[in-house]
């Protein structure tokens, strides 16, 4: 909701000693690559280039949040966090918003990585300390895995799942060993571990949710809690790691605030009143509407388009396969020939919009036309496991021409849903069990609604019912951790290196964990074995040739119907913040930005569009975003663009 966020350089030389990798073992670097390349930035470099070393610190930067809180443990799935959690928490490597996956030393000054992947050991820098003046050693690192995994979401289980101990070796040195080599990307993901003190949790249970204010080793401390209605953090003056290369030109507001807002509508009134000052904004209707002010015109507020490198992910109406229902992969796929979404883009969005047609689009890892020969030698084994269509057809999605009229598409659902064995009975369509088809859409967003409405109708001319059913926050939240839904809005955000997290979105084994991504319900041997082997592909062109793999194969499955997608982040914030002139491929950087020095007269000038608005906070509201979502961020959002 605030912020985010994650060539070979091969010698002839080289090639001689290339069967011997395997026998050595690599020295300490201070960054770690997905294939061993070099890293862009070498081992004295003084800053990222998206970061400006010389931005002034000071002043505050204000941001809405939604819903409320009430917690300040981001790692269990009970409650609702506050936002912004991992200010106060530094990790062991910080990635590169500028690479495609490289792991900087952020905690570890160090990095040493097994030839074949089987281990990772880190040499935390001596200086590295927690906010209290305690030093964090390897044991807090052993204390943190091992309590996440113990005591922590089920989320982590799954995803580190391949670790299969982790050892101190010394104070300050720390090894995790895997249970299997191959996978390269994991020495890169369990650096991004949050470090957390093993002397202050040692008193206090890690597994309940509350609101006692944590320590943390990172750049801000939780400097004030109102329940609910707002956080605020302070930067820590004394951060241990303000010096380094990696936070040179980061974290640059003394303070930083999140007020908590009822609902979109209020937030974007109070943006525009000077109440807040960054805002991205998510609605195509109001970047093209509502934004007609003084403010606007006056260059005070600025509107501004970023580019976004990300894949845009998969946003969509997810189907809940575990409900009878939607088994049916005929059954989804009339579903989704109902939505009618150039009607949607034409008449609700503004045109602002491209249909997703790919779980990686906006990238080289999205599939395209028929299997390649690389891609047939992964499918072929699978032939007899997934839909024939994977390797004669190449995967569309209808276009209607915008007007409200499918029939076509009507007609050809309803082909395909008699084939499921279903029937139509006077005006209600009727299962193949002979009951009545009615199905329920969870939303925690009234914003939602307007889109969903013309769906509803579509499936109601087929005689389906759709019960639009909106909860607060917190209900949204538990029935998504317990499955109780028949159909979501959501959706799985991809990196340019998708690996680890595919296994959470897509393998049995995290069909049946509470608070997983597997929001579909996902049990199936062939896609367990492709997502194996995208985890454990050994070059770029191997995981390039799995991913678009597993794209055909779940887009043949009709697990989703696929949103929408923008290549840009819509960014409105008030002149008294600045941001870098160099902006990162793959994020937003807002922790890059500054305040810029204000003058009584400009701050008076601010001030002077305030409106009588709501006080932030009043009541529990639903998720910050309305219809589009390139990258949804978390698994109880709906559709959060990143």
């Amino acid at each position: 909701m605030t912020h985010s966020l994650r060539s070979f350089a091969v010698q002839t030389s080289a090639i001689f000693l290339l069967g011997l990798s395997c026998l050595t073992q690599a020295a300490p670097q201070h960054a770690v690559t997905l294939y061993d390349e070099a890293p862009k930035y070498p081992a004295d470099f003084t800053h990222f280039d998206y970061a400006n070393p010389d931005a002034p610190k000071g002043g505050t930067l204000r941001q809405a949040g939604f819903g409320g809180f009430d917690s300040l443990n981001p790692y269990i799935n009970k409650g609702v966090s506050a936002d912004d959690l991992g200010l106060i928490y530094d990790t062991l490597t910080v990635h590169a918003l500028d690479e495609p996956f490289t792991e900087y030393g952020l905690l570890a000054g160090k990095i040493e990585k097994a030839p074949d992947s089987s281990w990772v050991r880190f040499y935390l820098r001596p200086e590295a300390r927690f906010n209290d003046g305690t030093p964090v050693t390897a044991e807090d690192v052993k204390f943190t895995f091992d309590t996440l995994i113990s005591k922590g979401s089920p989320m982590y289980r799954g995803y580190y799942a391949d670790v299969e101990s982790v050892e101190v070796e010394g104070p300050l040195i720390v090894r995790f060993k895997f249970k299997h080599a191959g996978n390269r990307e994991l020495p890169l993901i369990v650096g991004q571990l949050p470090v957390l003190p093993k002397h202050w949790w040692a008193e206090r249970d890690f597994s309940k949710s509350n609101l006692e204010i944590p320590l943390g080793s990172g750049p801000y401390r939780i400097s004030e809690v109102k329940p609910g209605r707002s956080i605020r953090y302070e930067r820590v003056k004394d951060y241990w790691g303000k010096d380094l290369a990696v936070n040179r030109g980061f974290y640059n507001f003394d303070t930083m605030r999140i007020d908590y807002y009822r609902d979109n509508d209020v937030a974007l009134q109070a943006l525009k009143a000077g109440q807040f000052d960054f805002w991205l904004e998510t609605s195509a209707k109001n970047w093209a509407t509502a934004y007609d002010v003084s403010a606007v015109a006056n260059g005070q507020l600025i509107k501004e388009e970023l580019k976004n490198s990300n894949p845009t992910g998969m946003q969509g109406f997810i189907f809940n396969i575990r409900r009878d229902l939607f088994k049916d992969s005929r059954v989804r796929e009339a579903f989704g020939l109902l939505f009618d979404f150039e009607w949607a883009n034409k008449q609700l969005f503004n045109g602002a919009y491209t249909r997703t047609r790919s779980y990686f689009d906006n990238s080289e890892l999205a599939s395209r036309g028929l299997p390649d020969e690389a891609e047939l030698k992964i499918l072929e084994p699978l032939r007899d496991k997934i839909p024939a269509k994977v390797f004669t057809d190449e995967f569309t999605l209808p276009v209607t021409k915008a007007t409200g009229m499918i029939r076509e598409q009507q007609r050809r659902a309803y082909q395909l849903l008699q084939e499921a064995g279903w029937r139509v009975e006077g005006d209600q369509m009727l299962d193949a069990t002979g009951k009545p088809v009615s199905f329920e859409f969870l939303l925690a967003q009234a914003e939602f609604e307007r889109i969903l409405l013309p769906y509803k109708r579509n499936l109601a001319d087929l005689g389906i019912e759709m019960v639009i059913r909106r909860v607060d926050v917190s209900q949204y939240i538990n029935r998504l951790r317990s499955r109780d839904y028949d159909m979501i809005v959501g959706g799985f955000p991809q990196s340019n290196s998708p690996g680890n997290e595919q296994r959470e979105y897509w393998h049995s084994s995290s069909a049946d964990r509470p608070g997983s991504r597997n929001f579909i319900g996902l049990k199936d041997p062939a896609i367990d074995q492709l997502v194996v082997g995208l985890i454990g592909a050994d070059s770029r062109q191997d995981l390039i040739n799995h991913t678009r793999a597993l794209d055909r194969v779940l887009l043949w499955g009709y697990y989703v119907v696929p949103n929408w997608h923008i290549k840009t982040w819509r960014v409105a914030y008030w002149n008294s913040l600045q941001h870098p002139d160099v902006t990162p491929m793959y994020d937003i950087g807002l922790n890059t930005w500054w305040a810029r020095p204000t003058s009584p007269e400009a701050q008076a000038a601010k001030q002077a569009q305030a409106q009588q608005l709501d006080e932030p906070g009043e009541s529990s509201a639903p998720a910050p975003d309305t219809e589009p979502a390139a990258q949804p961020a978390t698994p109880e959002a709906e559709g959060t663009e990143q």
